[in-house]
């Protein structure tokens, strides 16, 4: 008796549990499942962004010694020792878990989620992204100068990634829901849905388009309804009357533009030169790389404690006062230094809220300055603080539009959005053309990636020689004679002849309509005839490499060898089969991403 075959299970992911299999058809069969997993993810998302944002306030008013409402770095009564000890004390903790878990989660995917959308398909690692979060928490309450904002985005991705692998998604879906977890996150942060759908299309996906836009939308619109019912904070208040738009205002914010361009370059390579800074120090293998970063931080710290936290409350103030230039100038100065100390010497965090932060200081100096020199002309410091927050956020984070959103819902007032608009597109023209990178991108550079952004190239890099080259090849040593080899390779059988050297390594190869076109050199080896002898590929060459392997060669056909030094044959690759493999490859993604 013939048994039933079983229904074959669907690919997910090792160890994680699938949902009923009547969810999964829903969620990948209709547009409306897909749409309420996204709710679902926003929902998670507005609670984990207002949960961490409490713990970050009640870290800093226990260690700091000041109100459970107060802003860090507004706070000027924290006590000397406190200052200086207490972003210390953070590094020797963020030390020991770096020792801790290094074997831990050896091997685990500690990718962010501008990295798994680009190569893994936005498959986050759960305890992974855990122990990042934890870590930016860690280094936000113990006064580092860096921003939540990355360990919002980190875990918010992470549960809309876990929730795509539970559901056996598509690979297209996963990175939506990865995207639908960072609009979230960056919603419920700055209380903007606007912006935090921007920022999922422009830095986690990449890309916009008419699929995912009820997606991403529906999560960071809940993201922002339950973040705002459970923390009944607003991000930012600006004072004062906008400067309207006239031609005078726009060549204003074309120079702000301009000036924060030349700002946001100097952040991150003054982060990257941190990095490599303390990357020296190999005492104890780099344990006390963080330390050390919170003792210059809290010196810092002494100075002025608008360097200590993200720094919401010091842009709040500085906003609504009447700081001198001075203390504007000194204030961009140490932010700038404090933020690349903390990054550089392993506090986690990111430069999102830094950025903000020191646009709106920019723009405001800017202000005062040509207040002074032409009254009549200057833009509002509420304006130009406004253009250069947007100016300087396209800068470091590449997400104009989701600048310009922001800029937008924190004022609503459109002669503003014009000033944001025109800095924003201005500072990012330059940056491209002068540097080339947002500082997620350039910290991909710094470690050897050639990840440009987030748009899927992870498929392409599956491709490899290995996956693609076919195994049945013939071989001859080079020794055999080409009469013998034309009577035993027949031109209608056979396209090529791998040859082998007498150590059984590759060394070249011969056509069949070459060596069947000789004549009159029946005792000659055939290695006379060799080609191609020092091109081939490796098993891993990816597709991309491959295809350049064939133009730089002009050759039709390469030979695949197991490692660089022994060159054992291993396979054949001819360029027809590899184009017309990565072209249907290439259709199918695009018909994925344009219509699921």
């Amino acid at each position: 008796m013939v048994s039933a075959p079983h229904p074959a299970k669907p690919a997910g992911t090792p160890g994680v549990r699938l949902l009923p299999l009547f969810l999964r058809n829903f969620v990948r069969n209709r547009e409306t499942g897909l749409v309420l997993v996204a709710i679902v993810v926003g929902l998670l998302g507005g609670v984990l962004v207002a949960a961490i944002s409490s713990l970050s306030q009640v870290s800093h008013a226990l260690l700091f010694d000041i109100p459970v409402d107060a802003h860090l770095s507004a706070t000027g009564v924290i006590s000397w020792q406190r200052t200086l000890l207490i972003p210390m004390l953070g590094g020797l903790v963020l030390a020991l878990i770096g020792l801790y878990f290094a074997r831990r989660v050896k091997g685990q995917q500690l990718a962010d989620a501008i990295e798994a959308n680009a190569l893994y398909g936005g498959r986050l690692s759960f305890r992974g992204s855990l122990l990042i979060s934890m870590q930016t928490l860690l280094s936000n309450g113990f006064g580092g100068s860096v921003g939540l904002e990355a360990g919002y985005t980190q875990i918010c991705a992470m549960f809309g990634s876990h929730v795509g692998q539970r559901l056996a998604a598509r690979r297209n879906d996963m990175r939506l829901l990865v995207a639908c977890g960072a609009a979230g996150a960056i919603s419920a942060a700055f209380s903007a849905p606007l912006a935090g759908a921007f920022y999922a299309f422009e830095v986690v996906m990449g890309m916009y388009t008419s699929a995912a836009l009820v997606p991403v939308t529906a999560s960071a619109v809940t993201a922002w309804l339950v973040a705002r019912q459970l923390t009944h904070q607003s991000f930012l208040m600006v004072p004062g009357f906008p400067s309207p738009v006239s031609v005078e205002m726009i060549g204003q914010t074309v120079l702000i533009g301009v000036i924060c361009a030349f700002v946001s370059i100097i952040v991150m390579l003054a982060v990257a030169f941190s990095e490599r800074c303390f990357q020296r120090i190999t005492v104890f293998k780099g344990f006390v790389r963080p330390i050390l970063g919170g003792l210059l931080l809290g010196g810092l710290a002494l100075l002025t404690p608008t360097v200590l936290g993200a720094g919401h409350g010091a842009m709040q103030i500085l906003l609504v006062s009447n700081p001198t230039w001075l203390l504007l100038t000194t204030t961009i100065v140490f932010k700038i230094l404090a933020s690349a100390i903390s990054l550089g010497s392993g506090f986690r965090g990111g430069l999102f809220f830094a950025s903000l932060l020191l646009g709106a200081l920019i723009g405001q100096l800017y202000s005062i300055v040509l207040t002074g020199l032409l009254p009549t002309l200057a833009l509002q410091p509420g304006t130009a603080a406004i253009a250069a927050l947007a100016a300087l956020g396209t800068g470091v984070l590449g997400a104009p539009f989701s600048m310009v959103c922001l800029a937008l819902e924190i004022t609503g007032d459109f002669s503003v959005t014009v000033g944001a608009v025109v800095a924003s597109s201005v500072c990012a023209l330059i940056v491209r053309e002068l540097f080339g990178y947002s500082f997620a991108t350039w910290r991909f550079h710094l470690r050897g990636e050639v990840i440009r952004g987030p748009q899927d190239i992870g498929w392409a890099r599956q491709m490899s020689a290995a996956s693609l080259m076919r195994t049945d090849f013939e071989n001859a040593p080079t020794t055999m004679p080409i009469g013998e080899a034309q009577r035993l390779f027949s031109p209608a059988l056979v396209r090529q002849v791998v040859l082998l050297d007498p150590n059984d390594a590759y060394a070249g190869i011969v056509p069949a309509a070459t060596l069947h076109s000789v004549a009159n050199r029946d005792d000659e080896p055939l290695g006379s005839l060799a080609q191609q002898q020092d091109e081939c590929l490796l098993p891993t060459t990816s597709v991309r490499e491959i295809l350049k392997a064939f133009e730089r060669s002009e050759a039709d056909v390469l030979a695949v060898v197991d490692r660089g030094d022994s060159r054992t044959a291993i396979g054949t690759l001819s360029e027809s089969h590899v184009l017309r493999t990565y072209g249907e490859e290439l259709e199918r993604r695009n018909q994925e991403l344009f219509s699921r």
